[in-house]
């Protein structure tokens, strides 16, 4: 098994341990249950057949007003591709356009990893399974929208693990150019999707040496340079480290790292604002319950690590695990895996006050019946509402997609 198979399994299984003892801990306590007015749940997964179980992923936005994502669990078994819609009488539908089959190793793929999917200027939506495919290390997949059904393909079936390094076991989802050629990470590498003659050639663009990639996606900016996260673990030493891949003009790529983050969890995916500045989350550890950061591109490639925020582990929230999203006025909103008044996370909006200073306002409190532990980051519409998901909790314990009005 890769060391991203091993990091992946032990995070979750972390992640669904930590939410056993909190329903003990909720027990004891008295949960206020949402501070935002206008926060609710729109979809309560049922966790059978008919929908899917624990949504791991971002929500993808159609402009239309449907929202598209992924479960790690359900349909079949190993996972869905769902949309969620408005009804048109105040609530929202789901549908499952595709489940993938149900043995963990099928052709088509299995169990989407943190893995939102994309859609292209046709309607086509794209993704990547961890495991599953030609050689049972994951595959990238696209969903073709037909009447009443969509049909899956396989774009590529990543090789086995024991004869090549191709980016294999892919986690969360991808990126496009406008050229439409697709970006992702997986355990060994990033790796590039190019449309070639009615097929598709793939090949690493900035391999990884004893590297999990963990659970963050990439970012890609006006310029096409593209930015992620990498997670460092030996034996003795531990790192996460943010790399950027420049396009050289030549066809190819020239990576540089822009910081290393010290031996701290760093899943979330980052965001970038209009001035090239980074932002993104580290977990709890030993010296605090998170951070928010900045990074800001100076003199000679030279990037500065500014902390915005540190959780103190109780109402403010607690480990955050997934990334950060802008709005157009610089407020910086997120979501904690634990903390608040309940244990089971929040939903936090920081702002920028005097002296380059944020300050955080807690907008919603998971309490399990309305969801607990968000793991992929939270997607701003227009009209400034914020949408995501939670792998647990709601009224069937299989997850939620939530909203919040700040």
């Amino acid at each position: 098994m890769s060391s991203s198979n091993v990091g992946s399994c032990s995070m979750r299984s972390a992640i669904r341990g930590s939410l056993a003892l909190a329903v003990i801990s909720a027990l004891l306590l008295a949960v206020s249950v949402a501070q935002a007015q206008t926060a609710k749940v729109l979809y309560n997964f049922k966790g059978g057949s008919s929908d899917g179980a624990n949504p791991e992923s971002s929500l993808t936005p159609d402009g239309a007003g449907n929202l598209f994502g992924t479960t790690y669990y359900g349909g079949l078994g190993y996972g869905t591709v769902f949309e969620l819609s408005p009804n048109g009488q105040g609530g929202w539908s789901e549908a499952v356009l595709y489940r993938f089959c149900s043995a963990q190793n099928c052709t088509d793929g299995s169990r989407p990893n943190y893995a939102h999917v994309i859609i292209d200027g046709a309607g086509n939506l794209y993704g990547t399974t961890f495991q599953g495919g030609a050689n049972g290390s994951g595959v990238v997949f696209k969903l073709t929208p037909a009447v009443n059904n969509w049909t899956e393909t396989v774009v590529y079936s990543f090789c086995s693990a024991q004869d090549c390094a191709d980016g294999r076991y892919p986690t969360n989802g991808l990126i496009a150019d406008a050229a439409g050629n697709l970006y992702g990470a997986g355990d060994n590498g990033t790796f590039e999707l190019s449309p070639s003659g009615g097929d598709w050639v793939e090949r690493v663009i900035y391999g990884y040496s004893d590297l999990s990639n963990g659970a963050a996606g990439l970012t890609m900016d006006a310029g096409g340079n593209i930015f992620g996260i990498v997670y460092t673990y030996t034996p003795t030493k531990e790192v996460s480290k943010v790399f950027k891949l420049a396009p050289d003009g030549k066809g190819g790529w020239t990576p540089a790292v822009l910081k290393k983050l010290g031996g701290t969890a760093v899943n979330g995916t980052l965001a970038i604002d209009g001035a090239g500045n980074l932002y993104g989350t580290t977990g709890g550890s030993d010296k605090n319950d998170g951070t928010v950061y900045k990074l800001i591109p100076g003199q000679n490639g030279k990037w500065m690590k500014k902390t915005l925020h540190t959780f103190k582990g109780g109402a403010d929230g607690d480990s955050p695990w997934a990334g950060v999203v802008l709005d157009a006025a610089g407020n910086i909103y997120g979501t904690t895996l634990y903390g608040g008044q309940g244990g089971y996370g929040v939903v936090f909006e920081l702002s920028p006050a005097r002296h380059s200073r944020y300050s955080e306002r807690v907008l919603w409190n998971f309490n399990l019946t309305n969801g607990a532990a968000s793991v992929a980051s939270l997607v701003l519409d227009g009209a400034g509402n914020l949408y995501g998901t939670t792998t647990g909790g709601g009224s069937n314990g299989w997850g939620v997609v939530f909203e919040v009005t700040p």
